[in-house]
């Protein structure tokens, strides 16, 4: 009977280890999906809208202001700054409730503009208030 119960535990836990949920976001084009599931995270914190997004974001910038929202963008600086005004890249915008201290200038020399576990940890409990997504991938 012992045997009989650990056998069944270790396949319980072997099969809940193995099963990781699919993120949300699996290419940069998927960010659409956010919007359209919007209400599954409004009030909730950036750090589970987060969770959903396995692309790389590679430029952030945040917006102090009211309203306050962080932009994330799938492509770096430097390929921003190649695209013509005429070509819309995709930006992810997520607005927060709180005002947050997001100040340029005391973010780490050269990385000013990537998102870091540092920001995660900062950041993430911010609460979301709005989704928004403009631009082609």
């Amino acid at each position: 009977m012992k045997n009989t119960i650990r056998i069944i535990s270790l396949f319980v836990i072997l099969l809940s280890t193995g099963c990781k949920a699919q993120q949300m976001v699996q290419t940069p084009s998927d960010a659409y999906k956010l919007k359209t599931n919007e209400q599954q995270f409004i009030n909730r914190p950036l750090k589970d809208l987060l969770k959903e997004i396995k692309p790389e974001i590679k430029l952030v910038t945040g917006n102090v202001d009211y309203p306050s929202f962080f932009s994330f963008r799938f492509i770096s600086r430097e390929e921003l700054r190649k695209k013509t005004e005429s070509e819309n890249t995709l930006g992810l915008y997520v607005y927060v409730k709180e005002t947050m201290d997001w100040d340029f200038d005391k973010r780490p020399q050269g990385k000013e503009f990537e998102w870091s576990k540092e920001d995660l940890t900062k950041y993430g409990n911010l609460t979301v208030t709005r989704i928004k997504v403009i631009g082609k991938p």
